[in-house]
């Protein structure tokens, strides 16, 4: 941690209050933050427990990183230019939703615990898209495959920084769901109804390059200079940060995505997930049995 940005805020914290916002936001589990003051850019990268999914843990920590970072800058709002979102997961940014507890809380008719997830990543994903309610620019490196949920939340990010190759899709339709927690709501303002709607029902896989011909990626990388472009990008755009920031501020009034918007959306989502049939439970599961293979964990028959 910068040693000016922490005298700053020692100075407006009470009793020494430092130590608890230090372990709020530079102690989380399963996100790894660092601070550079001289771009003003807070790094931020996923290293998730288990599969790289968006398991509850990991969710918490990202309201817990959302909270630490309005809590630090808190009077001090013009010394964050920038976030970035990565993952240190090789060949993964994020696989989206957690499947497997999906499955289960499907079998057990549990609507609450899946309204509650849905919603829990939907909150996520409001704040991100409002960059907090902060002067920074967000945006979302991309240095391996974003599926299902994982794309889902690069599409909050003002800017997506994405390294030729690298897969994006949205393969719910595959297990007979859809993507409930806002690809539908950002993809329709984005292409248009129609085409985020063949998009949503197609379940392919598109590369970054295809990404960026639909105006979704914003930078294209070549394979290990992610984390460069964003440099590059940042410093090139500094002095535009002003300007930028007030374009994608206006974007947001201009159609403007709710937060009762997203959470009606999980509602249906959440509805459509106890229709599944126990077939598509099974195809689950094999997508679950897919990443537990990305950690080397042996193949265990779909019940």
């Amino acid at each position: 941690m910068n040693q000016a940005l922490r005298r700053r805020i020692t100075s407006h914290t009470r009793d020494g209050g430092w130590e608890a916002a230090e372990r709020a936001l530079f102690g989380l589990r399963q996100l790894e933050v660092s601070w550079e003051a001289q771009t003003g850019t807070l790094w931020t990268f996923m290293r998730p427990h288990g599969r790289p999914s968006y398991n509850p843990a990991m969710l918490a920590d990202f309201h817990a990183w959302q909270d630490g970072i309005q809590a630090l800058f808190k009077g001090r709002e013009s010394d964050i230019r920038y976030l970035v979102l990565g993952s240190r997961f090789p060949g993964v940014f994020n696989l989206g939703g957690d499947l497997d507890l999906f499955a289960e809380k499907i079998r057990q008719r549990d609507r609450e615990t899946l309204v509650r997830y849905g919603r829990s990543c939907i909150n996520i994903l409001y704040r991100n898209m409002r960059a907090l309610d902060l002067p920074m620019i967000t945006i979302g490196l991309v240095q391996g495959d974003a599926l299902g949920g994982g794309f889902e939340s690069l599409l909050s990010f003002n800017v997506i920084v994405a390294e030729r190759g690298v897969k994006f899709g949205l393969p719910e339709t595959v297990f007979g769901l859809f993507p409930g927690m806002g690809a539908y709501s950002f993809l329709a303002r984005r292409l248009g109804a129609a085409r985020a709607e063949e998009l949503i029902m197609s379940g392919r896989l598109c590369t970054a390059e295809e990404m960026y011909e639909m105006g979704i990626v914003h930078v294209l990388a070549e394979p290990g200079e992610g984390r460069q472009a964003v440099r590059s990008y940042i410093e090139k755009q500094s002095r535009r940060h002003g300007g930028h920031r007030a374009i994608y501020r206006a974007g947001r009034n201009v159609d403007p995505i709710t937060l009762e918007e997203l959470e009606s959306i999980v509602e249906i989502w959440a509805d459509a997930a106890l229709e599944l049939r126990d077939q598509d439970l099974k195809t689950m599961k094999r997508l679950v049995a897919a990443q537990d293979r990305l950690l080397g964990v042996p193949a265990v028959a779909a019940e």
